[in-house]
C-alpha cells in the first residue's frame, strides 16, 4: 500500500481573471505593401487582417506579459502573491534560459512561484490552461497565471509575401482558480509531427550566419496548414463539444486561434454554429499573435460586451508543431 497521501486540491478549476496588452504601434497593411507586391484588398481577402500591433524596443516579451498579467490579477479580483504557478507560452522569447516565466512572476510580486516557459505555437495557450487546470485539481498551486505572449515581428521576413502581413504582437493572461462545478471542460489535444515543415523557422539558431543569412524566420506553405487547419480542427472542436457534453446550441462564444479568418468562417459552417454564437475575429485588428491570440480575443469580446461573465465558450488553438488544443470554459 502507498505510503503518499492523496492530493488535496479543489474539485474543479475555471478562469477567474483575463488581461490583455497590445503594442502601441498599430500597422496598417499600407505598410507592409512597402515590402511586398500585394494590395491591401487581397490581404484582407485573403487574411481578413487590416491592422496589426508591431511592439516597440521597449515592449518586450517580459514587459507586455507583465502589463497584461496586471490586468488579468486585478479582473481576478486576488493579489500576485496568492499566485502559485506561473505559465508561459511563446516561441518569441530569444533567450533559451532562463525561463521568461521566472523574471515575470519576480517583478509581479509573486510568493517564489513555480513558473516556466512551453512551446505549443499558436496551440501554447489551451497547453497552458490545461496544465494550470491539473495544478489546481491536484493542489500544487491554488491560482495560477496562463500567459500567451508574442513578438512575431521579431520572426517576421516582411519581404515574404506569403506571411508577411500575417503575425502581430501582444499579450493575454489569465488567472486559473478553484471552482466548485465544471468551467473548464476535458481538453482535445495532440500533435502531427509529420507535418512539422509546414510552419516552421527558417534557419536554426545555431546555423545562423549573419553574414550570408537573413534573421530566422517564421515560414509556412500556406494551403497545406489552410486545409489542415479547416478539415481537421473542425473535428477537433466538435470532439471537444462532445468531451464537454454540449451541443453547438449549447454555446455562446467561439474563440478559435486568429490566424485567418477564411478558417474561422470555414470552421463556423462545418460546426454549423448557430447564429446567436458570438464569433471572435480579432485577427482583423490584431493580426496573428499565436500564443497570445485566443486570450487578447476573450479579453476584446468580454471588454466590448459582445461576450459576458458566465457565457459558455468554445476555445480551440493550432499552429506549429503541428500541435493543437481544444476545450469548452466558462468566460470568466
Amino acid at each position: 500500500m502507498s505510503k503518499i497521501k492523496p492530493s488535496k486540491g479543489a474539485p474543479y478549476a475555471r478562469i477567474l481573471g483575463v488581461g490583455g496588452y497590445r503594442p502601441t504601434r498599430v500597422v496598417p497593411n499600407e505598410v507592409i505593401l512597402e515590402t511586398i507586391d500585394s494590395s491591401d484588398e487581397w490581404i484582407r481577402s485573403r487574411s481578413g487582417i487590416e491592422t496589426r500591433h508591431w511592439a516597440s524596443d521597449e515592449e518586450t516579451v517580459a514587459a507586455m506579459s507583465i502589463e497584461a498579467s496586471g490586468k488579468a490579477i486585478a479582473d481576478a479580483g486576488i493579489s500576485a502573491e496568492q499566485i502559485g504557478g506561473v505559465i508561459v507560452s511563446t516561441v518569441s522569447h530569444f533567450k533559451q534560459t532562463p525561463a521568461v516565466a521566472t523574471e515575470i512572476a519576480d517583478k509581479l510580486g509573486t510568493n517564489k512561484a513555480a513558473a516556466f516557459d512551453i512551446s505549443a505555437g499558436c496551440a501554447g495557450f489551451g497547453y497552458g490552461l490545461t496544465l494550470a487546470k491539473g495544478m489546481i485539481v491536484e493542489g500544487s498551486a491554488e491560482y495560477v497565471l496562463v500567459i500567451g505572449v508574442e513578438r512575431l515581428s521579431d520572426l517576421t521576413d516582411l519581404e515574404d509575401r506569403a506571411t508577411a502581413f500575417l503575425f502581430g504582437d501582444g499579450a493575454g493572461a489569465v488567472v486559473v482558480g478553484p471552482a466548485q462545478e465544471p468551467a473548464i471542460g476535458p481538453t482535445v489535444w495532440g500533435s502531427e509531427g509529420d507535418k512539422s515543415e509546414t510552419i516552421k523557422q527558417t534557419v536554426a539558431w545555431n546555423e545562423y550566419d549573419s553574414s550570408t543569412d537573413k534573421f530566422p524566420a517564421i515560414t509556412q506553405e500556406g494551403q497545406a496548414v489552410f486545409r489542415w487547419a479547416v478539415f481537421e480542427m473542425a473535428k477537433v472542436a466538435q470532439q471537444a463539444l462532445d468531451a464537454a457534453g454540449i451541443t453547438p446550441d449549447d454555446l455562446d462564444v467561439f474563440i478559435p486561434h486568429q490566424a485567418n479568418e477564411r478558417i474561422i468562417d470555414s470552421m463556423v459552417k462545418t460546426l454549423k454554429l448557430p447564429e446567436h454564437v458570438t464569433v471572435a475575429r480579432d485577427v482583423r485588428t490584431t493580426g496573428n499573435t499565436s500564443a497570445a491570440s485566443i486570450p487578447l480575443a476573450m479579453e476584446r469580446l468580454l471588454a466590448t460586451g459582445e461576450a459576458k461573465s458566465g457565457d459558455t465558450a468554445l476555445v480551440i488553438g493550432f499552429g506549429a508543431g503541428l500541435v493543437y488544443a481544444a476545450t469548452v470554459v466558462t468566460l470568466p
